[in-house]
């Protein structure tokens, strides 16, 4: 499933809490992605916060697509990133939605014998 559609990014600058929303995670996590992966070096206004430029939501996007859809370890996602060969298909759905559809029939089959 999508957190967000990057086609929707019209601001120059996004603050970290819209940021992690649009991804609907907490903001300790975008810190730590920030700090993990050097891709991403936000502005910093005068107060300190951070601000993300949508090429920085779009490496987010990135990230999260191999951590958290398809799987990746963060070396391995680190990895896939430098590597300039591998590409992030952004469009993949999760990678075990055979599998989860499959269940959730199961389920449902299992309920209805529960109910009859």
């Amino acid at each position: 499933m999508e957190p967000f559609e990057l086609k929707k990014l019209t601001k120059l600058y996004y603050t970290i809490g819209e940021v992690a929303d649009m991804f609907q995670v907490n903001t300790s996590l975008i810190r730590f992605w920030e700090k993990e992966f050097n891709l991403i070096q936000p502005r910093k206004n005068t107060k300190g916060n951070r601000m993300f430029t949508p090429k920085d939501i779009e490496t987010f996007h990135k990230i999260y697509t191999l951590v958290k859809l398809q799987g990746y370890t963060l070396e391995g996602a680190k990895k896939a990133l430098k590597n300039k060969k591998t590409t992030v298909n952004v469009e993949t759905s999760h990678p075990h939605q055979e599998l989860i559809t499959k269940l959730e029939l199961i389920k449902e089959k299992l309920n209805n014998l529960r109910n009859n």
